[in-house]
């Protein structure tokens, strides 16, 4: 193994970097705080043939319990800033999203309101394609830089071949910018709008507790007739339903919480029977928003 950039850390402990808190440790772990040292680890991990994950919010995010064998990168420094040019707004992508809403709320610029309810980073919404409230990142998305092992190349919203929660980067390539195109508004009416979406957020969905975002997508299947991933989790009776230390919320069926001391191994085989349950009643077959990091094993019942 050829000698790693500096500042790069051995077994690194991530569950503590998740909003859920379970997990296990990174082989290999990295805060690049521009892009050279962000290309410079890419290309470090490319040539010693290990994968590469990224750690936004952690919001989203699912770490085995055997940990990442691999290089975990989280953005710091230059690549988790935020500048305005204009009527323009650039995000690092380690730049928390419902930040950049704020922010840009302050400077009198409106089309990141949706934002203040993704609770990620610039780079994380860009690759999930968050959208939220009715916003679309599509819509404000000017460009973005893309690092990979190879260098840094800019590409626009037609090249990230979006889809609903999904994008086409691929594992090496991450946003380290975003460049959104704002319209000039009133501060007072930006601000009044955050906090109703803010207020809606609460009413809906669980706070203060271990959990990471939707943990199934909403299914597009005829047979869900429009219901969401929580509403047909409810209706199977997932709503409060344990394994071991995590639960579905009893306020949001599609959250799950880590209310005492879960494993990955838990959280796994709650959502293999939420979606069991969901595929015996309904015959649909929902599909995980959460994003997995490391290798794990899918309980028995999983594949339906």
């Amino acid at each position: 193994m050829s000698a790693p950039p500096e500042g790069l850390k051995r077994d690194f402990p991530l569950a503590r970097l998740t909003t859920v808190r379970t997990g296990g440790a990174a082989d290999w772990f990295a805060r690049p705080d521009n892009e050279e040292h962000l290309i410079a680890a890419l290309r470090w991990a490319d040539e010693e043939g290990l994968p590469v994950g990224v750690i936004g919010s952690g919001s989203n995010l699912l770490v085995a319990d055997d940990g990442f064998h691999g290089l975990a990168l989280k953005l710091d420094g230059d690549l988790a800033g935020i500048e305005r040019e204009g009527d323009r707004v650039i995000c690092g992508g380690g730049y928390r999203f419902p930040s950049a809403a704020a922010k840009s709320a302050n400077w009198g610029l409106s089309g990141l309101e949706f934002g203040v309810n993704i609770p990620g980073t610039a780079g994380g919404a860009v690759r999930m394609n968050a959208n939220a409230y009715g916003g679309q990142l599509a819509r404000v998305l000017e460009w973005v830089e893309v690092c990979t092992a190879a260098g840094s190349e800019r590409r626009t919203p037609d090249q990230l071949g979006f889809t609903y929660r999904h994008s086409n980067l691929r594992e090496g390539e991450v946003v380290a910018r975003a460049s959104f195109g704002l319209e000039p508004a009133d501060p007072g009416e930006i601000k009044a709008t955050l906090a109703s979406m803010r207020d809606r957020r609460r009413e809906a969905q669980p706070s203060g507790i271990k959990t990471f975002g939707s943990t199934f997508k909403n299914p597009e299947d005829e047979r869900a007739e429009g219901r969401s991933a929580g509403q047909l989790l409810e209706a199977a009776g997932c709503r409060g339903l344990r394994h071991g230390g995590a639960r579905f919320s009893e306020k949001h069926a599609n959250f799950v919480e880590n209310y005492r001391g879960a494993t990955t191994a838990d959280v796994l085989e709650l959502m293999a029977e939420g979606r069991r349950r969901v595929h015996e009643r309904f015959g649909v077959e929902l599909e995980p928003e959460v994003q997995i990091l490391g290798k794990v094993s899918w309980p028995d019942g999983w594949e339906l």
